[in-house]
């Protein structure tokens, strides 16, 4: 199906903005151009601005998308791609994808502090134990490597300070072997504890204070929220194609 002149204006421009172009857009495209202009509008904000280098951009696209709790395969494969064209190194890219893959701890940060209060509830604890001198090396160990420590790790480190340590041995890889800066390791955080399908709210808190404690400005973060919250859009690139399929499908079924 050839396209209409407005069409192609809008395929022109979203490529010259985006640097990038796919069947999904081009479907998106067809069943209606002003929904795509007016998303081009919307993620071409941090593109505008750019308060962030573009490859800190792509950095935070696949955070979001490789994030488990979104797992938008076409998406990470095309900022990954476009991440190698703008020169990161697989390393990089790789440490990324490690710093994303600390998500699954935070059904211990909620999981954790709900559990102590059932117990307090029941009885079942009075207080927090003092530390000893193992749970302290650990303490230490996690305030050296990863550079900071908050409240809502001490009852995790409490009662099982063995879960503890191989959270930390796993979550401190990108901080001891890695080469982005504590800054962008911040902002990778904080790109997938915005999220729409994470929300995480305590982690987001935490990260935007390291973050600007690493010397992040308010426009780099708003930057990386502006980037997380395209997700949606993903809605149209997974179901816009099927829709054309149906679409096709049902236009081939006979008629009565």
């Amino acid at each position: 199906m050839s396209l209409t002149p407005r069409q192609q204006e809008i395929k022109d421009e979203f490529i010259a903005v985006r640097g990038t172009w796919s069947e999904a857009w081009e479907s998106i495209l067809r069943q209606d151009a002003e929904f795509l202009r007016a998303y081009l509008n919307l993620s071409a904000v941090p593109f505008r601005k750019n308060h962030l280098d573009d490859l800190t951009k792509e950095f935070v696209f696949i955070a979001v998308d490789a994030a488990a709790t979104h797992m938008y395969s076409p998406g990470t494969r095309v900022h990954i791609a476009t991440a190698l064209r703008l020169g990161a190194t697989p390393a990089q890219i790789m440490e990324v994808i490690e710093l994303t893959s600390t998500l699954g701890i935070h059904a211990m940060n909620i999981g954790v502090p709900i559990l102590v209060e059932v117990l307090e509830e029941k009885g079942l604890r009075t207080e927090a134990a003092p530390l000893d001198d193992e749970q302290k090396r650990i303490k230490a160990a996690f305030v050296e490597h990863r550079g900071y420590w908050h409240p809502f790790w001490d009852h995790m480190l409490e009662l099982d300070p063995e879960m503890f340590e191989a959270y930390l041995d796993f979550s401190s890889v990108p901080w001891k072997t890695g080469t982005l800066s504590p800054k962008v390791k911040e902002l990778v955080y904080i790109a997938f504890d915005s999220a729409a399908t994470h929300l995480y709210v305590p982690g987001l808190k935490l990260h935007i204070e390291n973050a600007i404690g690493h010397g992040a400005t308010p426009g780099e973060i708003l930057e990386v929220m502006e980037i997380a919250s395209v997700l949606g859009i993903h809605a149209a690139t997974t179901a816009v194609p099927i829709l054309e399929e149906e679409i096709e499908r049902f236009e081939r079924e006979p008629r009565g």
